[in-house]
């Protein structure tokens, strides 16, 4: 699978889901929490109709059910949470993050819909 900009924290090495399930769970619960969006992220908020609250539910609550996806940088990963939130109805959400566990900080790349499909480079994914 090709290196995809996802951001630019580094990380040394991939999580499990099991392992980064739980380490962005507690980064996002953490008092010192830093929470950080790209304009990308922004704009499909507006776009989706979601509120910060709901990837603050996703990332408090959600799952990480896919392996880590490298980004351009060497050695940095970004994980996708998933979870149904208070605002989406029956609809489920992904948010796609880099964490970052010293720091205590969560950089929000993108929001999607999960029943929606996916695309890369304009194109749809899965067909």
């Amino acid at each position: 699978m090709p290196a995809r900009s996802c951001g630019r924290r580094r990380t040394l090495l991939a999580w499990s889901t099991r392992d980064a399930t739980d380490a962005i769970r507690s980064i996002a619960r953490s008092g010192d929490l830093a929470l950080s969006y790209s304009l990308h992220a922004r704009n499909r908020l507006l776009e989706r109709g979601l509120v910060i609250s709901d990837v603050l539910y996703a990332l408090r609550n959600g799952f990480v059910r896919r392996p880590a996806e490298p980004t351009t940088i060497p050695g940095q990963d970004c994980y996708r949470m998933e979870s149904r939130t208070p605002n989406s109805g029956a609809r489920s959400i992904g948010v796609v993050v880099i964490p970052e566990q010293v720091a205590a900080k969560l950089t929000i790349v993108t929001v999607m819909w999960l029943d929606e499909f996916e695309t890369r480079a304009g194109s749809i994914i899965g067909e």
